[in-house]
């Protein structure tokens, strides 16, 4: 059955790579949009849906979610995670191969496709294992996962080691797609919980130090110069990290990386009052660290923001700082975090941020630009600006609540997400209940 027409009204649309920050209008007819302007009639058989001078932009992609299907469906389901996605204002989400069993193998992919493809409009790009099981020895057949539809490569939460990286490097390009890595010496955060400093002292707790990511990235850039590729960089924490990526890119070193919005707003002080729901890696580190990395978005030098959603059962993140896993969720306060703590501040342009959270990790991980253009896929999400929110974690569509942001005050909440030209979500009927 093919979706209705749609019109959606009165938005102010914003989208940096159509040169649109304005109000308008915008006519959707079979999953693409048919027109982008001012006062466009109605018309036989087309539904109105009322923005009310809402932010309407392109639909959001993440480059990198823990759907946890399958294997750990008491964490995620496919069906959960890209509801939770879609909640945010996400058409398409980049699928981390961590599931049990790990997504090594192009039938695989393909089943990770289909569920997703069954669960929702919220599209779902595999990134398929870098080595058999993720366990960093053997290589993976980069170019048969890729055949079967996966985007990218990654052991992400297992470094990959030193004596297959450049192995790693090269079958990612020839099979023309990046490797994503998780950067960290493992020799250095052993045991660690928390950012090294004087909280893991006050706590009692061992400390992961700045160096245990950046000098993993040094490593990763010297073999990618050596190897060629393309390499993408997973959660940059550290000013460290973020200086020795600038340097690579302006020594033409084809590297991306990518920034979450935890890392983003805070810093590693949270602990103290969320304890292991403030727990991720790599760790929440200094307002030193984080201004850099915000800066470093700002300016391009990080290409996008990943939420790196990991959801978590609640009696794991329970069993005390050093037993919970690492991981938070992000991928329904992502925007509203944001816009509430870069935009509103004048940290961050809008149209930046716009960028960053659509357009700019759909480039990074190869996939179709969502645009707000006649012609395009209907891909959309809208934003109430203007109301305060309340973060309430019993409300998600994830099926996990492992958040730092529960009682967090925000504006930009996601109301409205189309996903190839079908509805994905639509808080507009409760819209008037949620203002305050």
């Amino acid at each position: 059955m093919s979706a209705p027409a749609l019109l959606l009204r009165g938005a102010r649309v914003v989208d940096p790579l159509e040169g649109l920050d304005g109000p308008a209008d915008v006519l959707v007819r079979k999953g693409r949009i048919e027109r982008v302007g001012v006062s466009i009639p109605e018309g036989p058989g087309v539904e109105v849906v009322d923005l009310g001078g809402m932010l309407l932009t392109p639909g959001l992609v993440d480059p990198h979610v823990h759907l946890r299907e399958p294997g750990q469906e008491e964490k995620e389901t496919i069906a959960t995670g890209t509801g939770a996605a879609a909640a945010g204002g996400f058409v398409a989400v980049c699928a981390m191969p961590n599931t049990t069993p790990v997504i090594d193998s192009p039938e695989l992919v393909r089943i990770v496709i289909e569920r997703a493809a069954e669960a929702g409009p919220v599209r779902v790009h595999p990134i398929a294992a870098a080595t058999i099981g993720s366990r960093g020895e053997t290589p993976t057949d980069a170019a048969a996962l890729v055949a079967a539809g996966a985007v990218a490569i990654s052991d992400d939460g297992r470094p990959i080691p030193d004596d297959v990286l450049p192995e790693v490097l090269g079958r990612a390009r020839d099979a023309g797609v990046p490797l994503a890595d998780h950067c960290e010496v493992l020799e250095r955060s052993a045991g660690g919980s928390i950012f090294a400093g004087p909280l893991a002292r006050r706590l009692g707790v061992a400390g992961i130090p700045a160096d245990a990511e950046s000098e993993a990235v040094a490593r990763d850039l010297a073999a990618l110069a050596r190897t060629g590729g393309r390499l993408h960089v997973c959660h940059v924490s550290t000013a460290h990290s973020v200086e020795l990526l600038r340097g690579a890119k302006a020594e033409g070193l084809a590297v991306t990386a990518e920034a979450t919005p935890h890392h983003l707003v805070l810093t590693v002080e949270a602990v103290a009052t969320c304890g292991a729901d403030a727990k991720m890696n790599p760790p929440l580190a200094t307002a030193a660290d984080r201004e850099t990395v915000r800066a470093a978005l700002a300016d391009g030098t990080i290409d996008c923001v990943a939420t790196d959603h990991a959801p978590h059962a609640d009696a794991a993140k329970r069993r005390g700082l050093e037993d919970a896993p690492f991981g938070v969720i992000g991928l329904e306060t992502a925007f509203a975090l944001l816009y509430t703590d870069l935009v509103l501040n004048g940290s961050l342009p809008l149209s930046t941020l716009v960028r960053r959270l659509s357009a700019d990790p759909a480039r990074v991980m190869g996939i179709e630009q969502p645009r707000i253009r006649a012609g395009a896929r209907a891909d959309l999400a809208a934003f109430d600006t203007e109301s305060e929110w309340v973060v309430d974690p019993e409300r998600f569509r994830s099926r996990s609540r492992n958040t730092p942001f529960a009682g967090w005050r925000l504006r930009g909440r996601p109301v409205y997400t189309l996903a190839g030209g079908r509805v994905a979500n639509d808080g507009l009927a409760a819209r008037a209940g949620q203002r305050t």
